[in-house]
């Protein structure tokens, strides 16, 4: 031991102090409390949309039904100016997309909805990344958002390019391999079954379901939720050609 230590170490002091001690507990308690406190913070007040305060199978419907307001041309009116004030503290979005990056999709038009109600994900190809979980958690746990769902679409590219990977060997260039390779298990289990129609189709709704089953397992907030009947999660496919969103089992 040298010298410095030896001089200096009876001056070293391991108690803490009484208002040290308070604080390091203090820390610990939100440490160990972690998303559950913020989520009771953040709902402590009166939502800035109470009309979003809905049951999974409540949201599920508004979903749909906005779709079909979609559909029909028959969309409402919307004033964004009168919900800018309501949304600058805070938002309780009533369900959660995860979405294809698709420029022809896009969640809050085929809904029918505005600013606040839904909290939107995107990534091509749509589906769990790292990033995209911890973000569907954050809706869950914070902004308690009582559904999400996986939304796929009709002639998507990027699954459209990871059956070229797998039929035809297709290579591509830069980080666009790694969504094929995250796309792949898909395409191989839609390859292996019987199926109807193209392998895109077969391969496009089983990444959709693929997907809804790893958010319903993800631990440890989704699949709580999930099993609590707080949050439900489901798969959704967007027809380019109708604009129409059929739910898939």
């Amino acid at each position: 031991m040298c010298k410095f230590c030896i001089a200096s170490g009876p001056q070293i002091k391991t108690s803490t102090s009484p208002s040290r001690r308070s604080a390091l507990g203090t820390m610990g308690a939100l440490s160990l409390l972690g998303m559950s406190a913020v989520a009771g913070i953040a709902h402590a007040k009166t939502p800035p949309k109470p009309d979003n305060v809905l049951s999974p199978d409540q949201a599920l419907k508004r979903l749909m039904d906005g779709n079909e307001r979609y559909i029909s041309g028959q969309t409402q009116n919307r004033s964004f100016a009168k919900t800018r004030e309501a949304l600058v503290g805070g938002q309780n979005p009533y369900a959660s997309i995860l979405s294809c990056a698709d420029s022809r999709v896009s969640p809050e038009l085929c809904f029918d909805e505005e600013r606040g109600d839904l909290f939107v994900t995107r990534v091509a190809g749509n589906y769990v990344t790292n990033d995209i979980l911890a973000s569907l958690e954050y809706g869950v746990a914070v902004l308690n958002a009582p559904l999400i769902m996986v939304l796929g679409h009709t002639r998507c590219g990027a699954v459209s390019a990871t059956v070229s990977a797998l039929e035809k060997q297709a290579d591509f260039p830069g980080h666009i391999q790694n969504i094929v390779t995250a796309l792949m298990p898909a395409v191989r289990a839609a390859a292996a079954e019987p199926h109807k129609g193209t392998l895109l189709q077969a391969a496009t709704l089983q990444n959709i379901r693929q997907n809804v089953q790893r958010l319903q397992e993800a631990t440890p907030i989704l699949s709580k939720a999930v099993q609590a009947g707080k949050v439900k999660v489901v798969g959704g496919l967007y027809a380019l050609e109708t604009g129409r969103i059929d739910l898939v089992a």
